[in-house]
């Protein structure tokens, strides 16, 4: 399959105010910005992403305010589309409105995630053959299954260094086809390689959905290892 070209992908950061868990995260200070104008200013830094390809999915006036002040091209969504749908086709119902064949969506609720592991995830995606990519995190862990029985195949000892390596959802960053959305599938239809995973460094998948995770991220962001660089 021939490689997929750059101006075939749509980049989409979608946001809202209207989060129940954590009222207002997108605009709320964090660390004297907002989680919002941080996911913006990374793929603006990107090395590889096109910015004319580069839209922001926004129904609420305070986030356009902010896509506005940035450059950024912003996709106006409808009051359905930032609603409690699962319907992906709600959800993301930019998929037919573009002369795109692809779409990447970066998580803007990820504020350590890095411009690098970006740029590596778009260039994975364009010279693979897999039509989805998924961001998952390794972990090395003990599970059980609700029942008590044990998932995990036990090594002997309870030391994690011995146990096999799972995957887990990072939720940071996400690639597919577009007529796939049309289709109702999202990503992919989660079989062997559907999507195909893209292992991504624990410590940047740090995803808010809580308030403590709001505060803890905001405590590691402000150490200098954490601060976007240009």
């Amino acid at each position: 399959m021939a490689q997929k070209k750059i101006e075939d992908i749509l980049f989409i950061v979608q946001a809202r105010t209207n989060s129940t868990r954590v009222p207002n995260k997108m605009i709320r200070d964090f660390c004297g910005t907002n989680l919002f104008d941080i996911s913006l200013k990374k793929i603006l830094n990107s090395g590889v992403i096109p910015r004319d390809n580069f839209y922001a999915s926004l129904y609420d006036d305070e986030l356009k305010e902010i896509a506005n002040d940035n450059g950024v091209n912003i996709y106006n969504r409808s009051e359905d589309s930032v609603g409690e749908s699962k319907d992906t086709r709600v959800v993301s119902e930019w998929y037919n409105k573009f002369d795109c064949k692809y779409y990447i969506i970066v998580n803007p609720c990820c504020p350590l995630l890095r411009v690098e592991t970006i740029d590596k995830f778009v260039n994975k995606f364009l010279e693979t053959d897999s039509q989805s990519l998924f961001a998952v995190h390794k972990k090395n862990n003990f599970y059980w299954n609700t029942d008590g029985s044990m998932q995990t195949k036990y090594p002997g000892t309870m030391d994690t260094k011995l146990v096999e390596s799972v995957y887990e959802a990072a939720h940071c960053l996400y690639a597919g086809k577009m007529s796939r959305i049309g289709e109702g599938i999202y990503l992919g239809n989660f079989t062997l390689n559907d999507p195909e995973l893209f292992i991504v460094d624990e410590k940047e998948t740090f995803d808010i959905d809580y308030e403590w995770q709001f505060r803890a991220a905001e405590a590691l962001y402000s150490r200098k290892e954490y601060i976007l660089n240009g």
